[in-house]
């Protein structure tokens, strides 16, 4: 499966993700001239109407969210020549007989199929394409989050699909992955030698990952009600990063190879339990307050109804191996908090001994730390002690931060959409950046640890002020053990 697809079939054509990320990106790769000779993109949805019509919308679209120094009227229009759509609905076999016809002839120069719709529709889509004779071994089917609400669940939509697909034909599409930022960690780890020697227990204090989002249910009520922060967030984007910062080295760049250290670091993640849970994670729902000077009403009030489904959750969590044996990892996510922002922060241990008066008091001596910024702006920090210049005979000690921003230091480039990188290794058939079957069900066996540890002791969510990090109970999780959160 080395060929690029030739033929891009999109389910979900008429949702919000389509618009806004997918065809957006489609017609940047065809922009920079890294999309397949003879490429075809069908679109489809349940909704009925001609091609013209969609490809108004789609174009609708591009200038909704393209900058408008990307938009080319030439370009649009060639994109507009390769879309066309097709109504289809799971279980109509003569809508999958149109489409299938749609295809006719393309099937030997490789599908991809890219489901931007509901996970109760995954199993059942993929039956008609199958009945529909689309299957091929030069198909690929790639699948949107949430692969289930739980392990049970994710297991039964992994066999669906997975009776009509082989692994290597799957892609589990996390957005996160196709950040250069979150691809970076990569290049930081293993392409500096000053980093990896230090990247363990030995060298390392504490890790802390931050997913702050200032917005809230923002039209997602149907969805995000009893799904909650845990699932929506941490299941999938940050233990994706932290698996990537707590993996082994890989033999090679290679999807296997990376993806069978990130499945070990995941397996290694100690369950939480009843007696956990009250001291390792905290659970809040934001309540009415200010976020960019701006009054907002609480959950509740948006739901329109009280619920126990929380909107901010943080977690301390331990892998149990050689390289990480008692160091914590603090996890924090939620909606209405006072910046959008989303961030590693690694924190050294200090020096083991200080040559700068007693134990470093006075001297300003402070443990190094690395701070990662992955949105809105990209940037790597890390802070190192430099002398105060000055005559005094007692040496002064300062942080001082070497800061590469990546926005600056690669001008000449466009900072692309993630899911730029996705879909051109969709189509290629390179699944590193993707998720693999065992990732997905070592991530939900970690996080149902933690909602049976909360249903067994009767945790509720804590309130907190819409502008604020969270409950007061964030704080004291991380600062019980001497740290705090780098907000």
């Amino acid at each position: 499966m080395t060929e690029s697809s030739a033929t891009f079939l999109l389910f979900g054509a008429t949702g919000d993700l389509a618009r806004r990320m997918i065809f957006p990106s489609l017609y940047n790769l065809l922009s920079d001239g890294l999309l397949p000779d003879d490429f075809l993109i069908v679109a489809s949805g349940r909704s009925e109407m001609d091609d013209d019509t969609f490809r108004d919308d789609v174009d609708a679209a591009l200038h909704q969210f393209l900058s408008a120094d990307r938009y080319d009227p030439q370009i649009a229009a060639a994109f507009r020549t390769m879309i066309c759509y097709q109504p289809v609905e799971a279980g109509n076999a003569t809508q999958f007989a149109a489409l299938a016809d749609r295809i006719d002839g393309r099937l030997e120069r490789g599908l991809s199929v890219y489901l931007s719709t509901p996970p109760s529709l995954f199993a059942p889509t993929a039956q008609g394409l199958a009945d529909a004779g689309l299957i091929t071994p030069l198909t690929r089917i790639a699948m949107e989050k949430p692969i289930g609400k739980d392990l049970a669940s994710s297991k039964q939509v992994n066999d669906g699909i997975g009776a009509l697909f082989a692994e290597d034909q799957i892609f589990r599409v996390d957005h996160y992955l196709g950040k250069e930022t979150v691809q970076n960690l990569l290049a930081l780890r293993f392409g500096n030698l000053m980093f990896e020697p230090l990247w363990n227990a030995t060298g390392i204090d504490h890790v802390q990952i931050t997913v702050g989002e200032t917005v809230g249910l923002e039209g997602r009520v149907s969805y995000y009600d009893g799904v909650g922060a845990l699932r929506d967030m941490v299941q999938n984007h940050m233990l994706q990063i932290l698996s990537i910062i707590a993996m082994e080295p890989p033999a090679r760049m290679d999807p296997t190879a990376v993806r069978d250290e990130k499945v070990k670091a995941l397996r290694s993640l100690r369950p939480m339990t009843a007696e956990t849970v009250k001291t390792h994670s905290v659970r809040g729902q934001y309540t009415p307050g200010a976020v960019g000077g701006q009054i907002v009403t609480g959950y509740a009030d948006e739901l329109g109804q009280p619920s126990t489904t929380e909107t901010f959750v943080a977690v301390k969590a331990h892998i149990d191996n050689w390289r990480w044996q008692g160091v914590p990892f603090y996890l924090r996510t939620g909606k209405r908090m006072p910046a959008r922002q989303s961030e590693i922060m690694i924190q050294f241990k200090p020096v083991r001994h200080s040559i700068f008066g007693r134990d470093g008091h006075g001297s300003g001596l402070e443990s190094n730390t690395l701070v990662i910024r992955l949105q809105p702006e990209e940037y790597i920090r890390l802070t190192i002690m430099s002398k105060r210049p000055g005559l005094e005979r007692q040496v002064h000690l300062d942080e001082v931060t070497l800061d590469v921003s990546l926005t600056a230091a690669f001008a000449g480039q466009r900072r692309r959409i993630a899911y730029e990188r996705l879909i051109l290794d969709l189509l290629a058939g390179d699944a590193t950046l993707f998720v693999r079957r065992d990732e997905v069900e070592a991530q939900w066996a970690w996080i149902d640890s933690i909602i049976d540890g909360w249903k067994e002791a009767n945790m509720k969510p804590a309130p907190y002020s819409s502008g604020n990090w969270g409950p007061s109970s964030a704080i004291a999780l991380i600062e019980r053990d001497g740290a705090s959160w780098h907000d």
